[in-house]
């Protein structure tokens, strides 16, 4: 499909427009704000950064990520996966960090999404991100035990780290803390799916935690004062951007944008299966840049599109990119009415939110099905990528992943199919074609695939016996691909036939591969006269000729 401007989203969008859609916006957008307000305040605290950060982010996100979006589905804001990023980011740099490589972050996507190279973030194999997405679901397990315990342990640079410190240090739980957070839990799996569209589970489990906390006068920690303003106290200002050492932020930068990117595609990718509309990548990568280049300033994280949020949306009955909107404004009037409230969150029942949340965020049926069919390869690439998001840093995991993507691509291409067969007169006969069957030594060698470098090997050890074959005919309509690699290998094959008196020929060669070949100089060195639309017409051609080379 063709790449739609802004202008012409918004009018298909919003033509014929009413009351009624307006309406069902309306719910759904409070619906989601619903949704996105516990979430909002865990994953500002699992950030590294506050519960007000988390909000902030969450409205400025709806706001202008929503007016810019590439589909009207899409709902942004702090997310699980870009908080186990994040975290790390502020142990190394403090806040600081997390504002220059969000900021750095969305001008590398603003300029992916103007160069219309969002087509590329697909590239990534299911395998690879459905283990990178479990490993970030257990830093976000890990990292929240602390707060779920009532207890501080000493930081660690890993969640495998982290996990092995619980283990080898003695720490008392506090019962109170462990109390609620339990609550949360228990109120979160066993509240009914169909009561939950109509008041989020995580909303009210957070309201009944906070309650007991408050009126049996429990000493569990809590969130602490929201402040009643978009522009925190903590945030970028330009004077304090170190732009001198910019290079040590280019790990943590590539990997927020690489995350950044991922998710939003994958959050559009599950709307657009579930609404029919076609995200339109590029665009919403900009409205991702754009975003992240802002939020930085009023002192928010790094934010991308959530795909639990969308699809509250859509399920809600949401039409249009209002759902994004209201669902902001929604979060702003809930940090003005609310603050006092929202103040006396245990962080405890936080933690029970980010718990059930990294449990529920694992891609179970992906899961299932590549080890229930025992795939090896997806197997392997899954869980190597996903011990490498939990051993390593995420920066670390996000280049191993790249490098699997790699691998598991050129693993599942490279393998090229070659049978060769010796001239079976009479099948020819039986298609009406006649042969005299006087040569004996022509072959016809039927090769699928691609013919690139990491075939050639293969390639050359089909042909390696070439003894009495005077005519070796290639039927390359199953190749739709092929490199200078393979014109060299094909160049070596001519060569040695040509020494023994042998005669190279060609059938059903593709237009690229043929372009390829003519560029190569191969077409011009055997001739125009060796190729065919078919292996039959080479076959008689050969007889035509006197079978010379027999």
């Amino acid at each position: 499909m063709p790449r739609r401007s802004l202008t012409r989203l918004y009018k298909d969008e919003f033509s014929n427009y009413s009351l009624a859609r307006f309406q069902q916006d309306l719910l759904a957008g409070l619906t989601v704000a619903a949704v996105a307000l516990p979430l909002a305040l865990a994953f500002g605290v699992a950030s590294g950064a506050s519960a007000a950060a988390g909000l902030v982010t969450a409205i400025l996100a709806g706001l202008i990520m929503g007016l810019l979006g590439g589909a009207p589905y899409q709902i942004s804001g702090p997310t699980g996966a870009m908080s186990a990023v994040l975290i790390v980011l502020v142990q190394r740099y403090g806040l600081e960090g997390i504002w220059v490589a969000g900021l750095s972050s969305g001008v590398i996507l603003l300029a992916i999404g103007i160069l219309r190279l969002g087509r590329f973030i697909a590239f990534i194999p299911a395998p690879v991100i459905s283990g990178f997405t479990s490993g970030i679901a257990l830093i976000i397990f890990i990292g929240q035990i602390d707060n779920f315990l009532g207890i501080k342990t000493p930081a660690s640079e890993t969640a495998a780290q982290k996990l092995i410190g619980y283990f080898s240090t003695s720490f008392t739980p506090d019962w109170q803390s462990l109390l609620l957070g339990l609550a949360v839990i228990a109120t979160m799996v066993f509240w009914p799916k169909k009561w939950n569209t109509r008041f989020p589970a995580s909303l009210l489990g957070i309201i009944l935690a906070t309650l007991l906390n408050w009126t049996l006068n429990w000493s569990a920690s809590m969130i602490g004062t929201i402040p009643r303003t978009l522009f925190l106290a903590d945030r970028l200002n330009i004077s304090n951007i170190p732009f001198n050492n910019l290079s040590d932020f280019i790990a943590p930068i590539l990997t927020i944008t690489a995350l950044g990117a991922v998710e939003s595609l994958l959050a559009g990718a599950v709307g657009s299966n579930m609404t029919g509309i076609r995200l339109q990548a590029n665009q919403e990568l900009i409205a991702q840049g754009v975003g992240n280049m802002i939020i930085p300033f009023f002192g928010g994280v790094p934010a991308t599109a959530a795909i639990a949020r969308s699809s509250v949306g859509i399920k809600s009955g949401g039409q249009t990119r209002m759902v994004s909107i209201v669902h902001a404004i929604g979060l702003l009037l809930s940090m003005f009415l609310l603050a006092p409230f929202m103040a006396r969150i245990p962080l405890a029942a936080l933690a029970g939110v980010l718990m059930v949340t990294a449990v529920r965020m694992n891609e179970w049926g992906a899961i299932k099905f590549i080890f229930g069919k025992r795939f090896k390869t997806d197997m392997i690439a899954f869980t190597i990528t996903m011990l490498a998001t939990i051993v390593l840093d995420l920066t670390q995991a996000i280049l191993i992943g790249s490098f699997l993507a790699g691998a598991v691509f050129l693993n599942k291409i490279a393998s090229i199919d070659i049978s060769v067969q010796e001239v079976d007169t009479e099948r020819l006969k039986q298609k009406g074609i006649e042969t005299t069957g006087q040569c004996r030594h022509v072959r016809v060698a039927f090769l699928t695939g691609p013919l690139f470098f990491a075939a050639t090997g293969q390639f050359n050890e089909a042909f390696a016996d070439l003894k009495e074959t005077h005519a070796l005919i290639l039927s390359m309509r199953g190749v739709s691909l092929i490199d200078t690699a393979g014109i060299e290998a094909i160049q070596r094959l001519h060569e040695r036939l040509h020494r023994q008196g042998g005669t190279l020929m060609f059938a059903g060669v593709h237009d690229s591969a043929r372009q390829m070949m003519n560029r190569g100089g191969l077409v011009k060195t055997i001739g125009e006269e060796n190729f065919f639309w078919s292996s039959d017409q080479a076959i008689v051609e050969a007889e035509r000729r006197g079978c010379t080379f027999c």
